[in-house]
């Protein structure tokens, strides 16, 4: 009896190993795709408490409208705003943004992470320089 509760659970194991990458389920139709004219502003050098603003341009280079659900930054400091309404097929838009830079110092790469229906549906863009003493 043991060797065929051994033998069952041997073939059941050797029968589960696949080797195949998993398909994800997941319906393209439902997505697009986005495209940033440039995913990294470098704002150089600033002193202490400037404000730094950056709109990021982007494009629906999918064929279903682009919706965008939201907008967060890697920290406080950094503010985005971000079309609220269905970006049409081939339309462009931008997403505005606002680093202020009080209480900061130091070499700064601030993350604005961009959720929609985009097949990835993640997109990161990314404020970079650097703070001054005054």
């Amino acid at each position: 009896m043991k060797k065929i509760i051994t033998s069952i659970f041997i073939l059941a194991a050797i029968s589960s190993c696949n080797n195949k990458p998993v398909k994800q389920d997941f319906n393209s139709k439902l997505a697009t795709t986005i495209k940033f004219e440039k995913d990294i502003y470098d704002f150089g050098k600033i002193t202490v408490g400037d404000k730094v603003s950056q709109s990021f341009k982007f494009k629906n280079t999918g064929t279903i409208p682009l919706i965008i659900s939201n907008a967060v930054a890697s920290c406080g400091c950094t503010v985005p705003n971000w079309p609220k309404t269905p970006i049409k097929p081939s339309q462009s838009a931008q997403i505005d943004i606002v680093f202020n830079s009080a209480g900061k110092k130091g070499l700064q790469d601030k993350v604005i992470t961009i959720t929609a229906n985009t097949l990835p549906n993640i997109t990161k863009v990314h404020l970079i320089g650097e703070v001054m003493e005054k």
